[in-house]
């Protein structure tokens, strides 16, 4: 079964784009998703998170995040350490999921696709790009953070030009009647390409 790699800038609207991929019945994987869940359910990544982390980590028996995310985030070799744990975590589970699916190929969604290396496992990659502005108007919109809040966090993650270098395919997600007619455009070859 096809791998298909769908990544994008933060606000770029990979999630809209993983959404009109998913009315196509195409089965769609979240690699974020995934992360959360598994930082929720597995007690051997609580047990390694906590040593990276320290206690506060977690809060009863849930993850606590924005302690998490205010610790990476400013230390960038604890960023890579709990990428490590995340990573082959979410891979495995990948794996089983990908195994009951039945279909002509299914769609791996991850903000770090390219940085994190896992568009080497997939068969063709797809970039979903939008303009600063635009990605700046969603996020204010989405998470009620500062500009500064979100340029920080877009400073963190690849570029689009650098994205490109590693894309098959890209999808401009500037207007939704656009952006869908790209995506049929795109399943109709992918499909194709599945049957070859």
């Amino acid at each position: 079964m096809m791998v298909v790699g769908l990544t994008g800038g933060i606000g770029s609207g990979k999630t809209t784009v993983a959404g009109f991929f998913k009315e196509k019945g195409v089965p769609v994987y979240i690699a974020d998703d995934a992360g959360k869940r598994l930082l929720e359910t597995s007690e051997e990544i609580r047990e390694k998170v906590t040593a990276l982390i320290g206690e506060k980590a977690y809060s009863a028996e849930n993850p606590n995040r924005k302690h998490i995310a205010s610790v990476v985030f400013n230390d960038s070799n604890k960023l890579e350490a709990l990428n490590k744990i995340i990573h082959p975590a979410v891979a495995k589970d990948f794996e089983v999921w990908k195994n009951k699916q039945n279909a002509a190929y299914v769609l791996y969604e991850a903000a770090i696709l390219f940085e994190a290396g896992g568009y080497k496992k997939c068969d063709f990659n797809i970039l979903v790009t939008a303009n600063k502005e635009e990605k700046l108007k969603r996020l204010q919109k989405r998470d009620e953070s500062t500009i500064d809040e979100i340029e920080a966090r877009m400073a963190k993650q690849w570029s689009d030009e650098e994205k490109r270098k590693l894309a098959d395919f890209e999808i401009e997600n500037h207007q939704l009647t656009l952006t869908s007619a790209r995506v049929n455009e795109l399943h109709e070859n992918l499909l194709k390409r599945g049957k070859n």
